[in-house]
């Protein structure tokens, strides 16, 4: 051979080799590159809260320390105080210095006993006297020459309640609900709750109407009242007393109040020192004297609703000493927690995460609208701003891979609910329903797919005629090249309201059709005698059974409805749901079967033939000659030699299914259930990404989680894929290199 030629050849070869093993390089690091990408948008998620400062170090003056309440604005840019004397001023957020002052009480020395926040722009003063000012202070930005913004702030006196003639008050506070119904709830020392409400109704002719309703719970009480709190629509009234209990009310029926619930809120007898609303109105923060807080919530005690109680739902980071004030955030489910030595605490209701500490001496201290700022006033007089870190405080492990007990539900639960009606709702991204979803589709589709792909390799390979395999096999290949949009259009359109009319007719098909197929098979059995016949129908056995299935399909559409009224009588779907509680839906697994076993049949049938036609000719000759029949061949000599490559098609078929999405997103009516039922729905992560990324604001919380999704179905393909081949070797050793 010509030595030019050789080593032309060799360099070439070199060449292809280097190549390919660069390409191969490459590929790997696309791969591991991608994997790096959605890992670190995803790990924000778990990144713990901080706080900021911002630099303010500001002294108010000696008049303006004994302040009993503070708010900033969301820009950092202006703050407020309202001191003991009766003063509201506003003070620069940069700088410190005194902005603007002015007298909330028409008599000059009046003084304020107490100032409870509210809905994060409201403040119930309580003055001496007893009168009682609902004071609302917001923070308007204004764009001027240039588009500069300035913050103004807006002070508006929204309700003024005269002194209760009875004496003796220790507490009061107020409520404006969206009805335009003011209500005052006051605690006197006598243990005795006064509650009163101001209705003002506008008609057709903008005339107002006011009515007024006044009631005094005197109900016994388990202990001396301690603290009280109200919902923001004044629907509920909970009193926390000096031994542990809490008493709870319904408003929501303004001349009678009902005691809906009496309980012990801590194991033993410590004082219940504040109450706090969470953000919605329908969990209660319990702080004690002895530093514990929780979270209770009404929760369905009856199969009808009919009645509620009250039941602890989430345990938050223990203070060491009182707390004495429970401030919410009007953005999230954050609660604001201050304790009598001073120390701030930050915690997430429905993810329980304790997000931070503020170890300072804190007196007072007020939270921006937006959640983001934290404005803190110490024993000294000393005011400093903090901006907050917390972009995703409702995610960590649990929220997202475990139960969790939601508002509203009457227990803990794996909920996908991405969005809701209201901002106050919780939300809800548990990725469990997602999984449990992908692996549901996925299992429906290779059990029918598998049985269908396999046998039908095995009768290609092995019994059809070498003509017939040269048509059919080409013929299923270009299955593969079907878009999936497509199949998605067709089951969901054409197949999902054919089978929804013909449910239990094709249930029954699929128990009468084991039978034909015997019973024909029992019929042809003696004309295998007769060796021209034999010889005759070898390879195209098939062309018998499909008028079997021609009749099975015709038999079931006759019979299966005189069955059904026979055996039930509203229907065989009514019965589903009345009698085992089974909801049939259009877009169910049996549709999603049909459409995943469509993409996957053709890979794993085109796999499985090779992996069978590989074998060696050699190894079915010496079986056939030992006297196997052609069945007992392939049973036992084809199948296990071909199991590495039959074992390999069905993982890449299941990575196939798994991955899927246009069929998944079309077909299945996306509804993130735990259910095993075939006849209802479900929601993939595939689907899932594909439904919500439109929706997903960039960096914030269901972005992140919906790279998470990925991060999970990458992992999910790869454990899947790395496990076979390890499985797939393992075989090929024990069945030698076939």
């Amino acid at each position: 051979m010509d030595e030019k030629f050789r080593k032309r050849a060799r360099r070439r070869d070199n060449l292809a080799k280097n190549v390919i093993k660069i390409g191969g390089i490459l590929v790997i690091a696309s791969v591991l590159a991608i994997l790096a990408l959605i890992v670190r948008v995803t790990l924000p998620l778990f990144a713990s809260s901080s706080l900021n400062d911002v630099g303010l170090h500001a002294q108010l003056p000696e008049a303006k320390r004994a302040s009993l309440t503070v708010g900033l604005d969301s820009y950092q840019e202006v703050f407020h105080a309202i001191s003991a004397d009766g003063t509201l001023s506003f003070y620069s957020a940069r700088t410190g210095d005194l902005l603007s002052e002015q007298k909330l009480a028409d008599n000059p020395g009046m003084k304020i006993r107490h100032i409870e926040p509210y809905r994060g722009t409201i403040s119930n003063i309580l003055w001496e006297d007893g009168g009682l000012t609902m004071l609302e202070v917001r923070y308007v930005p204004e764009y001027g020459a240039r588009n500069k913004r300035t913050i103004v702030p807006q002070v508006r006196v929204l309700k003024v309640w005269p002194s209760p003639k009875k004496p003796g008050l220790l507490m009061s506070m107020a409520r404006r609900s969206e009805d335009s119904r003011f209500t005052r709830v006051d605690l006197f020392d006598d243990n005795t709750i006064h509650i009163g409400h101001v209705v003002t109704t506008v008609d057709l002719f903008d005339n107002e109407e006011t009515e007024s309703f006044a009631i005094t719970m005197a109900d016994p009480m388990p202990g001396t009242v301690t603290t009280l709190a109200v919902d923001d629509n004044a629907a509920a009234l909970y009193a926390g007393t000096d031994n542990g209990y809490i008493v709870r009310w319904d408003l929501t029926n303004n001349e009678t109040y009902k005691k809906t619930d009496t309980f012990a809120a801590t194991t033993g007898n410590d004082t219940i020192s504040a109450l706090g609303m969470v953000f919605g109105g329908q969990s209660l923060v319990v702080g004690t004297s002895g530093g514990k807080m929780a979270t209770w919530m009404p929760v369905r005690s009856d199969a009808q609703g009919n009645i509620k109680k009250m039941v602890k739902i989430h345990d938050l980071e223990d203070h060491t000493s009182p707390v004495v004030q429970i401030l919410s955030s009007r953005r999230s489910k954050t609660v604001y927690s201050l304790s009598a030595q001073g120390l701030l605490h930050a915690d997430h209701v429905t993810s329980e995460n304790h997000l931070f500490n503020l170890r300072e001496n804190t007196k007072v201290f007020g939270i921006s609208l937006k959640d983001n700022n934290l404005l803190a006033l110490d024993n000294n007089g000393g005011i400093r701003i903090w901006n907050i870190n917390n972009p995703h405080p409702e995610t960590n492990f649990k929220t997202l891979f475990a139960k969790v007990w939601y508002e509203g539900y009457d227990q803990p639960a794996y909920v996908w609910q991405s969005s809701s009606q209201s901002d106050d709702a919780e939300a809800k991204f548990s990725l469990t329903p997602l999984i449990f979803g992908t692996m549901k589709g996925t299992l429906y589709a290779m059990l029918f797919s598998i049985p269908l792909a396999i046998f039908g390799a095995v009768y290609t390979s092995q019994f059809t005629t070498p003509q017939f395999k040269r048509t059919v096999k080409p013929v299923i290949e270009i299955m593969a090249s079907i878009p999936s949009v497509v199949i998605g259009f067709l089951i969901a359109l054409w197949l999902a309201p054919i089978i929804e009319d013909a449910i239990f007719p094709l249930i029954f098909s699929l128990f009468l059709l084991p039978f034909l197929f015997t019973a024909i098979m029992l019929i042809i059995q003696p004309l295998y005698r007769d060796r021209k016949f034999a010889n005759r129908i070898k390879g195209y056995e098939f062309v018998l059974l499909l008028p079997v299935l021609v009749f099975t399909g015709w038999l079931s559409l006759e019979i299966a409805p005189l069955l059904d009224k026979m055996l039930f009588a509203d229907g065989f779907k009514l019965w589903l749901y009345n009698d085992l509680g089974m909801r049939y839906d259009q877009r169910n697994c049996i549709i999603i079967a049909f459409g995943l076993g469509i993409c996957v049949i053709p890979i794993i049938f085109s796999i499985t033939e090779d992996a069978l036609s590989n074998i060696p000719p050699s190894l079915t000759a010496a079986s056939l000659a030992l006297g196997a029949s052609r069945w007992q061949t392939v049973w036992r000599v084809v199948l296990p030699s071909a199991s590495p490559g039959i074992f390999a098609a069905i993982i890449i078929g299941f990575g196939r299914a798994v991955g899927e999405t246009m069929v998944v997103l079309m077909a299945t009516g996306n509804t993130p259930i735990m259910d095993w039922s075939i006849f209802n729905g479900m929601r993939t992560l595939s689907a899932n990404i594909a439904v919500e990324i439109p929706e997903a604001p960039f960096g914030g919380t269901l972005y992140r989680v919906l790279f998470l999704c990925a991060t999970v179905l990458f992992s999910l393909t790869f454990i899947l894929n790395t496990g076979a081949e390890i499985i797939r070797e393992r075989l090929r050793k024990k069945y030698g290199r076939y």
